[in-house]
């Protein structure tokens, strides 16, 4: 029977992704969404977990980044596993937090190496403006938000979304 190092174990078991995102509304229930340079797409601000930290550093750097706002990171609405498709060979484990509402007139100073604009959607403009599989995202958290469950979703590329 073969015998492997820790290191030669790790160098052949497969490989995730972990993101993590923040979902933040408006007074009015809207959702920000954030327009990055490099998809065609919407989505809410966030992005990749860094290996010495955990998806709530993640996200709460991510904020600060991307909008120049400090927020505390509210509790977690969910997790959505998205298997790989596209340009990304390897699976997708996404933490969503509720970061809460901004009061009107907040500023944000959006990071205009990676995003082009930023703005506050309904549901039904933010159904138009992002892929099948993060609308279903949207729709769970919006649900776990309101209900103080949390989800889970699996699958996720735009074939498999329903």
């Amino acid at each position: 029977m073969a015998t492997f190092s820790s290191h030669e174990f790790y160098a052949r078991i497969n490989k995730t992704l972990a993101g993590a995102g923040a979902l933040i509304t408006d007074p009015a229930r809207r959702v920000l969404l954030v327009k990055p340079n490099y998809r065609d797409h919407w989505l809410w601000p966030g992005g990749h977990v860094d290996e010495d930290e955990t998806p709530d550093q993640a996200c709460a750097r991510e904020i600060t980044e991307e909008l120049g706002l400090f927020l505390p990171v509210g509790r977690l609405l969910g997790v959505h596993w998205v298997p790989p498709f596209g340009d990304r060979p390897i699976p997708l484990i996404h933490f969503l937090f509720d970061c809460g509402t901004l009061p009107d007139g907040t500023g944000i100073v959006l990071q205009e190496e990676e995003l082009d604009a930023h703005g506050f959607f309904d549901l039904r403009e933010a159904t138009r403006l992002m892929p099948a599989y993060l609308v279903r995202r949207l729709h769970a958290a919006l649900d776990a938000r309101d209900d103080g469950t949390t989800f889970y979703l699996t699958g996720g590329s735009p074939a498999m979304a329903r």
